[in-house]
């Protein structure tokens, strides 16, 4: 709940600080002293707009905070917490507007964004009247309206609302990837078709790891035939050639001389050992090209075979534009990409198999909310219109349209709105169309009345709800105001002594002219006991306060507070 706010410098405002207390506390005072400047500062430091015009005379910045009591409100503390605004269960709205036009907004000391201000705003106060905080005309407030009030009077209701969440989330997810898989089905189809065909076609190549090295080492060989024997046997003639000498010959007797010399000096046993080993290096190099010629032939066959196997494995490498060593590796990730193709189209029946099961399921839970919300609208509706007619609208009627909707929503298949006549043979239409803003005030106090034991919001601020009505009618608004206070912290400005007199708290509003600055302000101020007596007493009426009417006004406090007791 509200339990202070300060003001610096707005509108007609110079400082004022004041401390509120739980119940009901009512603001009263002459017309014009500034009723509503309170509930406007208040709307400023929840983040309404406003302009540098409402900052007070010849001052270059307003300022207003407001502090309130959250530990009984679990959902406040865990926004904070989410937003990383968390301060020990403090929560401290500060908002300054300069004369500029720059506006600031702070939550527990940190800067925020005005949208940050507005949303922990509408979970702490909601004013009704004719200002910007008219939440019943939102239809998803008055949806939410209804399903508190259903849920307070129906066990299995919250669980159908919980059901019906958890029906739509799941089809939601499910009709999400049935769209993707749906939207690429055709280039998935396309790409399918080609990765078919490429693995086919790799598949028949049938290229091994290593197969590659070894065809191009064989077709350089074969390709070189006549070369590779050329070569091979002018080194062989040189070799061991008999009738020119060859060249093993001319080592086996180079080492023969050098053995004889290795006899007269022994250090020579090194160089003989070596050509010793030439010699027979020398003869083995030419068995090993014997052997090599003998095995050597031409073959036509083999060499064309090669020179396919390799232009097909180049070309096939030019086609994916990637070297040919890396063709196997190539088929490897497309048939792995093929089968996870193959693979999306199973999944996409699953899918829409799934998305048609989650449809309904989501459909029967949907109904089931429906049906109990059909019932609860009936009884809201009821009750609202009893207390209509209490409020002063004997022929008032309230009802609640339940539209269908084509789309699913979290919420159900019902589309909720507030409807309304107060005049005979006026039609029933939406509560934003019919209503003016005195009757809409107390048709929004008339359903949250009906709504105290369920809502969620904890200060309620109605701004003269009173307008238009008075006597009889005017304590029962009082009385309305004072039950919904026993769950509820609420404030109203009000012109009426039956709903002053029945007020845990009293605050006066009143003007005065500054002499030294020569400006009017405005204060807000608890008055004692006899000041609330002569402050109900002028309400009361009269350029004169007589006794009579201060006797008057003590008996309507006595009352409100036998009442109160």
């Amino acid at each position: 709940m509200l339990q202070h706010i300060h003001i610096h410098h707005f509108a007609i405002v110079d400082e004022l600080a004041l401390d509120f207390q739980g119940g009901m506390t009512v603001l009263t005072g002459e017309t014009g002293a500034g009723k509503s400047i309170l509930l406007d500062a208040l709307g400023l430091a929840l983040g309404d707009r406003a302009e540098s015009g409402i900052i007070r005379t010849h001052d270059g910045r307003a300022e207003v905070s407001a502090e309130f009591d959250i530990s009984a409100l679990p959902t406040v503390l865990d926004w904070l917490s989410e937003h990383e605004l968390d301060d020990d269960g403090q929560c401290l709205i500060r908002r300054t507007l300069s004369r500029d036009g720059r506006s600031k907004g702070y939550i527990n000391g940190r800067p925020v964004p005005m949208h940050s201000l507005r949303e922990l705003g509408e979970q702490l106060v909601d004013i009704h009247g004719q200002h910007a905080h008219q939440s019943l005309l939102k239809r998803e407030v008055q949806r939410q309206a209804l399903d508190a009030f259903a849920s307070s009077h129906d066990k299995k209701y919250a669980g159908l609302l919980h059901n019906t969440a958890q029906c739509f989330q799941q089809w939601q997810q499910l009709n999400t990837e049935l769209a993707r898989l749906q939207a690429s089905r055709e280039q998935r189809d396309d790409r399918l078709e080609l990765l078919q065909y490429q693995v086919e076609e790799l598949r028949a190549l049938n290229l091994a790891a290593d197969e590659l090295v070894e065809l191009e080492s064989e077709h350089a060989r074969l390709a070189n035939l006549n070369q590779l024997r050329e070569g091979s046997e002018n080194i062989l003639a040189g070799l061991s050639n008999e009738q020119s000498g060859s060249l093993v010959d001319g080592l086996d007797h180079l080492s023969a001389e050098l053995s004889q010399l290795q006899v007269t000096d022994p250090t020579l046993n090194n160089a003989s050992e070596a050509l010793q080993g030439a010699a027979i290096q020398a003869r083995e190099a030419a068995g090993e090209l014997r052997d090599y010629l003998d095995n050597l032939s031409l073959d036509p066959e083999r060499l064309q075979a090669v020179d396919e196997r390799l232009a097909l494995i180049h070309e096939l490498a030019r086609k994916h534009r990637l070297p040919p060593a890396e063709l196997p590796s190539l088929l490897e990730q497309q048939e792995n990409e093929l089968s996870h193709l193959q693979n999306a189209s199973v999944q996409l029946d699953e899918v829409a198999a799934a998305v048609s099961t989650a449809e309904k399921d989501y459909h029967a839970s949907a109904k089931k909310l429906g049906g109990a919300r059909q019932r609860a609208a009936k009884k809201f509706a009821k009750a609202v219109t009893d207390n209509m007619h209490q409020l002063g609208m004997p022929h008032g009627v309230f009802e609640i349209t339940l539209e269908p909707l084509e789309v699913f929503t979290i919420h159900g298949l019902e589309r909720v709105e507030f409807c309304v006549t107060t005049n005979p043979g006026q039609p029933i239409q939406p509560l934003a169309k019919v209503a003016s803003g005195g009757e809409l005030a107390r048709i929004s106090l008339a359903i949250q009345v009906i709504a105290a034991g369920s809502g969620k919001i904890p200060t309620l601020i109605f701004d003269e709800v009173d307008v238009g009505i008075g006597g009889g009618i005017a304590e029962v608004v009082g009385r309305l105001l004072r039950n919904l206070s026993e769950q509820r912290q609420v404030l109203c400005v009000t012109h009426q002594p039956q709903v002053a007199s029945l007020a845990h708290q009293h605050l006066h509003v009143s003007k005065h002219v500054n002499k030294q600055q020569q400006e009017t302000v405005t204060d807000v101020s608890p008055i004692s006991e006899q000041a609330r007596v002569d402050e109900i007493a002028r309400m009361l009426g009269g350029l004169e306060i007589t006794e009579q009417t201060l006797s008057h006004a003590r008996e309507m406090i006595e009352r409100g507070q036998q009442a109160l007791s």
